[in-house]
């Protein structure tokens, strides 16, 4: 659990950590139990799906307890419409699945904050390194305590990269090589890459919404830079496909020719 002060809570992010902080008990409780068990597949994914609703229902619970006029928009459950149409929860309970499913722990709680169809705040949650990555519009992004910010490499022989689904006509052309890693959760490399453990993050388009809601957030106040395929600044989720600082985005689009 977060042993520190955060700083800078708006009573917003107050809402955001304590509810992800409470649906992160029940997952590690069943992660732990997930390692011990020696179960089929089947029931090793049912297990799993078990897990993930119940991490759904209790941020469910906590964030509309908090702001009950808000619509909650989540992977695992029926988008509920709220009164307040301005704002909307955006919500991954369960974000690395499969690595969940084998044991492996690489996995996080993804949450994001919308109005007026703009993100300005979102949390992602590491419970088993208890790391809590965070931002809100205007104020800068958090890993616990401290500050954090995108790398500030600026040639591509020094980068570590990572990447999604890569598919035809990839932009990483040349920078296929030993240095890219693959981690199965999208939110975590993301906020990886507003921490500067990453330099270049590729993404397929087309995701989700809740796959890369809080990243976005956090990308941006860690003074990173989001564009499409062809080097278009974007925050539409639809379209993102490089995520990396400001320095590296035109050697990443030159690779690709």
């Amino acid at each position: 659990m977060i042993s520190v002060k955060l700083p800078r809570q708006s009573s917003t992010m107050t809402v955001m950590v304590r509810a992800a902080v409470k649906a992160s008990k029940g997952l590690l409780r069943d992660f732990a139990e997930l390692e011990n068990l020696q179960v089929s597949v089947k029931s090793n994914k049912d297990f799993v799906t078990s897990a993930d609703l119940k991490a759904d229902t209790v941020l469910k619970e906590e964030l509309l307890h908090a702001r009950p006029d808000y619509s909650f928009l989540s992977e695992e459950s029926e988008e509920i419409i709220g009164s307040d149409l301005s704002h909307r929860w955006i919500v991954d309970p369960l974000d690395g699945t499969i690595n969940y499913m084998h044991g492996f722990p690489h996995w996080a709680i993804s949450l994001a904050l919308e109005r007026d169809k703009e993100i300005v705040a979102a949390v992602t949650y590491d419970p088993v390194r208890n790391e809590m990555f965070w931002a809100e519009r205007g104020y800068g992004a958090y890993l616990n305590d401290r500050k954090i910010r995108v790398s500030g490499r600026r040639a591509l022989s020094d980068t570590l990269i990572s990447y999604g689904i890569i598919g035809k006509n990839s932009v990483l052309g040349t920078l296929l090589s030993s240095k890219i890693r693959r981690t199965g959760s999208t939110t975590l490399n993301m906020a990886y890459l507003a921490a500067g453990r990453f330099d270049i993050l590729y993404s397929s388009p087309n995701r989700s919404q809740w796959d890369v809601a809080a990243g976005i957030l956090l990308i941006k106040e860690a003074g990173g830079v989001l564009s499409d395929d062809k080097g278009n600044f974007t925050e539409n989720y639809k379209e993102i496909s490089i995520m990396t600082n400001v320095n590296l985005l035109p050697l990443v689009l030159d690779s690709g020719d």
